[in-house]
């Protein structure tokens, strides 16, 4: 089983907290994304990350040097974002710790896909953003099969909690008997399911917690979290649609 989320805008570099223990698998593909961005404009730039000017030149700084491979942070440590948060990857058990490190990924328009405890460094660039390297026209292009084929290559199940930008990375690719289960989380209202980003994303952090806590390793074992008064609602899932509903009555 494999497990993928997107990652977080916000990031932190604590190499003085934890000790990263691999490097991403795709690095030498990184480097030209990170040579691309160097040679940008700071205005170029600024543009494609479409953010104010204090977060540009933030960014823009951490680029100009980056090394690699270098005073790096472990990816589940490295973003700050509300599923992150939720998450609560430093109150884990090593039991736990050893869980995430097997079973969950981290989709990124930088690195591609990561492990949780890959050293990294603060970056920013989404999946979606509107860069042309070499002769890719965006992201998706550039990563093309590669994390799909790291998924799926000695897995036959996915649990996917990554939002769509970065769930479409790997959708395009699914084969008829690839077992890809999406998990919604949302309120029934207006007779339809309604998510909210917010409310999703700090779902999403908990369910890892929970498959981590319980050291989930079947999809029907999904269908137990009941964590902020969510629960699966069977009549509104599908094979490939796990659907959890906060407060719902039948």
């Amino acid at each position: 089983m494999r497990i993928i989320i997107s990652p977080a805008k916000k990031m932190v570099d604590a190499t003085d907290d934890f000790a990263s223990q691999s490097l991403p698998n795709y690095l030498a593909n990184t480097e030209q994304i990170l040579q691309y961005l160097q040679a940008l404009s700071f205005d170029q730039i600024k543009r494609i990350w479409k953010c104010n000017d204090k977060l540009a030149q933030l960014n823009y700084a951490r680029i100009q040097n980056m090394d690699l491979t270098q005073n790096l942070t472990p990816a589940i440590f490295s973003y700050e974002g509300i599923q992150y948060q939720s998450m609560a990857p430093d109150v884990f058990t090593q039991k736990q710790l050893d869980y995430i490190s097997e079973h969950l990924r981290i989709l990124s328009g930088f690195y591609g896909i990561l492990r949780p405890f890959d050293g990294i460094k603060p970056y920013r660039l989404e999946m979606q953003a509107k860069v042309q390297i070499n002769r890719s026209k965006n992201l998706y292009n550039f990563w093309g099969r590669k994390l799909y084929n790291e998924l799926f290559t000695a897995n036959k199940l996915v649990v996917n909690l990554a939002s769509k930008e970065y769930s479409k990375a790997i959708t395009p690719y699914l084969k008829p008997e690839d077992e890809f289960i999406t998990c919604v989380f949302g309120v029934w209202k207006a007779n339809k399911v309604v998510v909210r980003a917010t409310e999703a994303k700090k779902i999403r952090g908990d369910m890892v917690s929970f498959m981590a806590k319980n050291q989930i390793e079947k999809s029907e074992e999904l269908k137990g979290y009941t964590g902020c008064n969510y629960h699966f609602v069977k009549q509104l899932s599908q094979l490939d649609k796990y659907v959890f509903l906060r407060d719902y009555q039948d």
